[in-house]
């Protein structure tokens, strides 16, 4: 080779030489653990009841934790005599459907956060008190992934009515 195209070479080894003499020993990898993750747990198969005038979590009999189920669960033991000094407000109401709401909000072209809303249609005559709004909302709440319950009465002969919005702990 000539000297010229030794140099030329030489040139070009002597920076990945340098590279690879930085100072720094290298290591072994070392296995710590699996990565941290998130878990959040699914909602319980449970429902709120009343006893002794106050909110109660009672276990429902239910194939899945979906707020549908929980729900239906809920309305269903309305319709059935209760023991244990546990009690329903919701006797003479049914549900007749329920609404998910999950959505962004646009506006001037800017999305802002999302927001979700999960609309109870109910049916029924009479008042429909604190403590039954309490245990459809909570009910339903035990889903972390609804900000906020809706709920709107169905009439046969006029229009629907809302019974207003609300989150559970403004109820309790």
């Amino acid at each position: 080779m000539r000297p010229r195209t030794l140099l030329a070479v030489a040139a070009l080894c002597a920076p990945l030489a340098g590279l690879s003499a930085c100072g720094i020993s290298p290591t072994d990898v070392e296995d710590k653990g699996a990565a941290p993750t998130i878990h959040v747990p699914p909602p319980s198969k449970t429902i709120f009841l009343i006893r002794n005038g106050e909110l109660t979590k009672e276990p429902a009999d239910v194939e899945n934790d979906t707020v549908g189920s929980l729900l239906g669960a809920l309305f269903a033991a309305s319709t059935e005599p209760l023991t244990d000094g546990r009690d329903t407000a919701l006797r003479g109401f049914a549900l007749v459907r329920i609404k998910d709401s999950l959505n962004p909000i646009r506006r001037d072209e800017v999305q802002l956060p999302r927001t979700s809303t999960l609309t109870v249609y109910i049916k029924g005559e009479g008042t429909l008190s604190k403590l039954g709004k309490a245990q459809i909302v909570c009910t339903a709440q035990q889903d972390a992934a609804f900000e906020e319950v809706k709920i709107v009465r169905e009439n046969d002969d006029r229009p629907s009515t809302s019974e207003g919005r609300y989150i559970c702990g403004d109820l309790k």
